[in-house]
């Protein structure tokens, strides 16, 4: 935990932006794997820790946003659970380690907030994202269970993320020991992956290095040989001669601040011409995001630098034809690009995105609807001490190409007899993790190797 000043000031800055009423926060439970006993690893639900710093299960907290008044909910061990676990902190020494004064027993929380709702006060809560916190709202505020998701406060929402967008030193910190550690994952992987070896034995050495550090994994790694499948958790593929490999793959500190990486590197011990090609102009593309990053910049507009960047070198190769710009502007780029240049990230590798992508990402403006520019996690203007993801990548996805091709999706711009050479090329993505300052940007953590020298000397 941080010490806990930091929690105390998190706590009066968010009554000082929600005008009146109480918030109510809810902890994570722990959540069954096949049955009660088996749960999955115990994660705190993040905006928890954001103002508490306490990572246990059956947690919840009101702030008063009149008195500034704090009071946490929950129960001290029984003897039966002290001789599963050991013997923990007691709920009011966790509480003095976060700054709170008043401490009542969970079964209080209903009454509390029965009182407040009789006089009529607002009560303040964010969207649930588990079922179980859905059915403790449906409870303690008597709403049905079909309308928990639309009666969050967007007035809470948005005083939470703006909270929380801007990273503090101390929080930085964090992140760099986690992207450290993420970077490590990678360099592994790269120097390991041989041919005849499957995808699961790398992705057992890159989950083995967080956990050897005392960090777990910030998300389900990707380790793959079809890196055209964004989101690829299969590990069963057999590596060949030709292949490339792509991780993507970060680590999550012990207080809960992620690293979000990804490297695509051959698996033979040099790139090919075609591979080759096709990297530099990912490289290329990403360099285009990083030279633009700076405070009052459009996110939207970095993405869309992306994309001209990338239609221009397929132009080049041959692969797109007509007006770049045209081109862009009817999303046909989004054949080799369909998702976003990134994110941001901090104690979620997706921060808060369970708050809403139109909130965290878009200040409340509602997103794009096309094809590729749907999928941007992030539009709106960059202000110091956002910490963001930097991931453009280039796809060959068959099954994508076959269906426009089919269909005569965008022919104008696409050259559909060449792209065919390309159907079976796979995908490249490289990714690191950038702090927003003053006057620019900042690479965050140690450099992880990109540029084909960097990778194939590690082969």
């Amino acid at each position: 935990m941080f010490d806990k000043g930091t929690y105390i000031n998190r706590r009066l800055a968010l009554c000082n932006q929600v005008t009146s009423g109480i918030v109510l926060l809810l902890g994570n439970e722990e959540s069954a794997m096949n049955y009660t006993d088996n749960p999955y690893r115990f994660r705190q639900d993040s905006t928890f820790l954001y103002y508490f710093g306490i990572s246990i299960p059956s947690l919840a907290a009101i702030i008063d946003a009149d008195s500034g008044e704090t009071i946490l909910f929950g129960d001290d061990q029984t003897i039966d659970t002290i001789v599963w676990t050991g013997k923990l902190p007691s709920m009011h020494d966790y509480s003095v380690q976060c700054g709170v004064e008043t401490v009542h027993p969970s079964v209080d929380l209903k009454r509390y907030i029965d009182e407040a709702m009789l006089v009529h006060r607002k009560v303040h809560y964010l969207p649930p994202y588990r079922p179980e916190n859905r059915e403790k709202l449906h409870h303690l505020l008597q709403i049905p269970m079909n309308g928990i998701g639309s009666g969050y406060s967007p007035e809470l929402v948005k005083a939470v993320v703006d909270q929380r967008e801007i990273k503090s030193e101390e929080e930085i910190v964090e992140i760099e020991k986690a992207v450290d550690v993420s970077v490590d994952m990678h360099v592994a992987a790269m120097k390991m992956a041989r041919p005849g070896m499957l995808e699961h034995e790398i992705a057992a050495e890159v989950n083995r290095i967080p956990l050897a550090a005392g960090f777990n994994i910030a998300f389900p790694i990707i380790a793959t040989i079809n890196g055209q499948t964004l989101h690829n958790h299969s590990y069963n593929n057999r590596l060949k001669e030709g292949n490339m490999f792509l991780l993507d793959a970060g680590a999550e500190s012990a207080m809960g601040y992620a690293g979000d990486l990804s490297s695509t590197f051959p698996v033979s011990r040099q790139f090919t011409p075609q591979q080759k090609e096709i990297y530099e102009l990912t490289l290329k593309a990403h360099q285009t995001a990083i030279d633009t990053l700076a405070p009052d910049v459009r996110f939207m507009d970095v993405h869309l630098n992306v994309c001209h960047t990338i239609a221009d070198g397929m132009k080049g190769i041959g692969l797109m034809k007509g007006s770049v710009e045209d081109a862009v502007a009817a999303g046909a780029h989004a054949i080799f690009f369909p998702c976003g240049t990134g994110h941001m990230m901090g104690l979620d590798v997706h921060d808060m995105e369970d708050l809403g992508e139109e909130w965290v990402g878009y200040d409340g403006e509602p997103k794009s609807k096309q094809f590729g520019l749907k999928s941007l996690r992030l539009g709106k203007t960059l202000k110091p001490g956002f910490v963001l993801t930097i991931e453009p990548g280039i796809y060959f996805i068959p099954d994508l190409i076959d269906r426009w091709m089919a269909e005569k999706t965008n022919r104008q711009f696409l050259n559909f007899d060449k792209l065919l050479q390309f159907r079976n090329f796979g995908g490249i993505r490289n990714e690191e993790d950038f702090l927003i300052t003053p006057k620019g940007s900042r690479l965050l953590g140690k450099p992880c190797p990109k540029t084909i020298a960097e990778v194939e000397a590690l082969r």
